[in-house]
């Protein structure tokens, strides 16, 4: 079965564009919504970043991010190897997937988009696999930061 390259979704947020980036770059913010433990920690270009995993299920899971780009407003983009979850198995010697936010003003609120593409140079015993579990985390995730966005826009 042919895997494509990646993955893209996107939301209309209707809360203010600061909101939106500040829960994209600030990395408590992003760990609250996103399942990682991120307290004190800061996401800084060309550095790489690590937090337990907080999703139920997953707390064995260590997160392992490379921040590659931060466009103020505009784009926030980071690598990492997708659904790195099995216990024991070190995957830093693989090709880690491109993950980029990006927002865009689109009346009458800011399109969030996601984009997570390199799936082609994930290994073949796992690709299809990792395609499909990343697929269905971005369909998740979309919808916790609509929500984390809404309850903080109450507040």
């Amino acid at each position: 079965m042919h895997v494509l390259d990646r993955i893209e979704r996107k939301v209309l947020l209707n809360v203010p564009r600061k909101q939106i980036w500040e829960a994209l770059t600030k990395a408590e913010q992003f760990g609250e919504w996103f399942g990682i433990a991120l307290k004190g920690k800061t996401f800084t270009a060309g550095k790489n970043i690590e937090a337990p995993i907080t999703y139920p299920g997953y707390e064995h899971v260590v997160w392992k991010a490379e921040i590659v780009r931060i466009l103020p407003q505009t784009l926030f983009s980071f690598r990492w190897h997708p659904y790195a979850v099995e216990k024991g198995v070190d995957y830093d010697h693989e090709t880690p997937t491109l993950v980029e936010f990006t927002l865009e003003d689109r009346a009458p609120g800011i399109l969030l988009r996601v984009v997570e593409s390199g799936f082609d140079a994930v290994p073949e015993p796992r690709r299809q696999k990792a395609f499909r579990m990343n697929s269905r985390g971005w369909d998740e995730q979309m919808g916790n930061i609509e929500n984390y966005l809404n309850q903080a826009h109450r507040a």
